[in-house]
C-alpha cells in the first residue's frame, strides 16, 4: 500500500503529476449492467446503442461536423453583441456602454448594420469549429493512449488542457483570415459592406499578410480561452454528477444530460471571457489598424484599456459557450455517437492506492 499522503495527493489535485511511479497492472474488463466500461482512450468495440466505434474516423467525422455546427451557428447568432463589443474596444469614447453602442449603431447603420459581418463570422467560426473539436477527440485519444490508461485518470486535467491547446493551435490558423476580414467590416465605417468587398480590398493593400497578422495574437486569446473551455468543462461535468445531480449519469434521461452540459457550459464560458479578454481587445485594434504589431497596441491600450468591453464578452462568450457543448453533445445524441461517462479511477490504480479489498 502506497502512503496515505501520495493517496490524498492523487485524489485531491487534478492538475499535477502522481509524485510515485505506477506500474502497468494487467486487470479483467469490468462490466457495468453488462456493458464494457468506457474511459479516455478509444473503445474496441461498439458498444450497444452506438453507431460507430469509439476514436474511429466516422466518430471523428461527426464530431467535426458537430463542431461545425456549434460555432459557426452560434458565433453568428450573436454577432450584433460581438459587433457592439468590438467597437467599444477600438473607439471607447464614442461607444461608451453595451446600450450606448447598440443605440449608436442603429442610429447610422440601421438595424442591418447590427448584422455587418455575419458572412466571415459563419465561414471562419465553422472552420475553426472544425478543426477545434475535431482535433480535440483526436489529440484526447492520442494523448491518452501515450499515458495509458491509471495515467491518463491521474493526470486528466493536464490531458484536456494540452488536447485543447493543441487542437486551438490549427483551429486558428483556418479562422485567422476571416477573423481579420470580419473586424475590418465591423470596425471601419465605409471600408467594405460584404466579405466580397472587404477580402479583395485587404489583400490589394497588404496582400496575404493582412489575412495573417493576427494569427499570434489570436493564439493569445483563443488557446487559453480553448483551454480554459474544455479542462473547465469536463471537470464541470464531472463535479456536476458528483455532487449536483442526485442520481447517476447512466439513469438520467438525454434530455437531463443535456441540462448539465448547457450548465457546465456557461460555467466554463465565464471562465473563458475573463482570460481571454486581453488579448481579445489587441485582436480587435490590430485588425482595424494598418502597420501595427501586437505589443504596439497592447503598449497603446494599458492596463485598464484591455479591458474595455468585457461584461458584453462575459454575456456573449458564457452564452455561446454553453450553448456551443449543448449543441455539440445533441449532435452526438442525435447521430447516436459514443458519449463516454465522466471518468473513474481504474480498478488496478483503487488496488494500488489501497481503495479496495
Amino acid at each position: 500500500m502506497y502512503p496515505t499522503t501520495l493517496t490524498q495527493i492523487a485524489r485531491a489535485n487534478p492538475f499535477s503529476a502522481p509524485l510515485f511511479t505506477l506500474q502497468k497492472v494487467e486487470e479483467p474488463l469490468q462490466s457495468h449492467k453488462g456493458q464494457r466500461s468506457r474511459r479516455l482512450a478509444a473503445a474496441a468495440t461498439v458498444d450497444e446503442g452506438d453507431s460507430c466505434e469509439f476514436g474511429s474516423q466516422k466518430y471523428f467525422i461527426l464530431c467535426g461536423f458537430g463542431g461545425i455546427l456549434s460555432c459557426g451557428t452560434t458565433h453568428t447568432a450573436v454577432v450584433p453583441l460581438d459587433l457592439v463589443k468590438c467597437r467599444m474596444q477600438v473607439n471607447p469614447d464614442k461607444y461608451k456602454s453595451i446600450g450606448n453602442g447598440f443605440a449608436v449603431t442603429v442610429r447610422e447603420d440601421g438595424v442591418r448594420g447590427l448584422a455587418k459581418g455575419w458572412a466571415p463570422t459563419f465561414i471562419g467560426y465553422s472552420m475553426q469549429g472544425l478543426c477545434k473539436f475535431g482535433f480535440y477527440e483526436v489529440f484526447k485519444i492520442l494523448y491518452s493512449d501515450l499515458l495509458g490508461e491509471e495515467n491518463t485518470y491521474l493526470w486528466r486535467t493536464s490531458l484536456y488542457l494540452a488536447a485543447s491547446a493543441s487542437a486551438e493551435f490549427f483551429a486558428d490558423i483556418a479562422l485567422a483570415p476571416m477573423e481579420a476580414a470580419k473586424v475590418r467590416i465591423q470596425t471601419q465605417p465605409g471600408y467594405a459592406n460584404t466579405l466580397r468587398e472587404c477580402a479583395p480590398k485587404m489583400y490589394a493593400e497588404e496582400g496575404l499578410w493582412a489575412f495573417y497578422k493576427g494569427v499570434a495574437p489570436l493564439w493569445m486569446r483563443q488557446i487559453p480561452y480553448t483551454m480554459m473551455k474544455f479542462a473547465c468543462f469536463e471537470r464541470t461535468v464531472e463535479m456536476l454528477y458528483k455532487y449536483v445531480v442526485p442520481k447517476p449519469r447512466s439513469e438520467c434521461t438525454k434530455p437531463e444530460q443535456l441540462v448539465v452540459t448547457f450548465t457546465a457550459g456557461y460555467i466554463a464560458g465565464v471562465f473563458c471571457a475573463i482570460v481571454s479578454h486581453p488579448a481579445d481587445s489587441v485582436v480587435s485594434v490590430l485588425n482595424k489598424e494598418k502597420g501595427s504589431t501586437a505589443m504596439q497596441v497592447l503598449k497603446r491600450l494599458g492596463p485598464k484599456g484591455v479591458w474595455k468591453g468585457l461584461i458584453a464578452r462575459i454575456i456573449m462568450i458564457g452564452t455561446l459557450t454553453a450553448l456551443q457543448w449543448f449543441i455539440y453533445d445533441s449532435v452526438k445524441v442525435y447521430f447516436r455517437l459514443p458519449r463516454p461517462p465522466p471518468p473513474e479511477m481504474p480498478e488496478s490504480l483503487k488496488k494500488k492506492l489501497g481503495l479496495t479489498e
